[in-house]
């Protein structure tokens, strides 16, 4: 269980609750697909995927690859994305509102995600977020990655924080799992790349959001209500 701390700092998930990243996850992927001849597959059928990262979106791409080929194909994803990796991507509409409200409120905000460490530090210098954030952590910092509670911990550790003191935002399920390992509290951004098979109400979260400024409230609701922090 959880303590009854009040948050002191907030986490989040990259793709798919801090930036819109379909439009260049998909792109590549497409464009993958055009150079192997292949036509471009439907955005709405990919975007509950871009949180999975390159591994879900190839094997969507292209089902029939051998495992050697698989890799390849990987590889020239990742070289694809690389090169457009801040062109379509965004914040979620809310998102620089929410930052410069928890930075008024002097609630340090970081990053973890699995990401590699290449592309998250170039999108986020792209966006400008890089200097504000003050902790990224990525999927290849450490061996572990979420579900693994460890860049958590490594992420609350660099914001002066307790861990039972942070919130994690994310969109996947392993982004509850990692939070609840780490003695997180956790929200599930619904507005994320979530599909309809996820059943996010079966997710051991606090709480749902469906938009990013909806955090705020959610900390004002937990600063009231001690069984929020539980």
């Amino acid at each position: 269980m959880t303590s009854s701390a009040p948050v002191r700092a907030v986490l989040f998930d990259l793709d798919g609750t801090l930036l819109d990243t379909a439009p260049d996850m998909i792109g590549a992927l497409n464009a993958l697909r055009d150079e192997r001849g292949l036509e471009p597959l439907p955005f709405a059928d990919l975007r509950p995927f871009v949180s999975h990262g390159s591994v879900a979106l190839v094997r969507l791409g292209f089902p029939d690859a051998t495992p050697s080929e698989f890799e390849t194909l990987r590889q020239r994803f990742l070289e694809l994305y690389g090169a457009r990796i801040a062109e379509g991507t965004r914040p979620f509409p809310g998102t620089e509102a929410l930052l410069d409200a928890l930075e008024e409120r002097r609630i340090p905000w970081g990053i973890v995600t699995n990401k590699p460490t290449r592309l998250t530090e170039a999108l986020l210098e792209a966006l400008e977020l890089r200097h504000r954030a003050c902790s990224v952590v990525c999927g290849d910092t450490f061996p572990e990655r979420k579900p693994h509670p460890r860049p958590l911990l490594h992420a609350a550790a660099e914001a002066g924080a307790a861990p039972t003191q942070c919130l994690f935002v994310g969109d996947a399920q392993r982004d509850v799992l990692a939070a609840r390992a780490a003695q997180m509290r956790a929200l599930v951004a619904r507005f994320g790349y979530i599909g309809p098979e996820d059943r996010v109400d079966s997710w051991p979260a606090h709480g749902w959001i469906d938009s990013p400024l909806d955090v705020l409230g959610w900390l004002d609701r937990e600063a009231d209500d001690p069984f929020l922090r539980r």
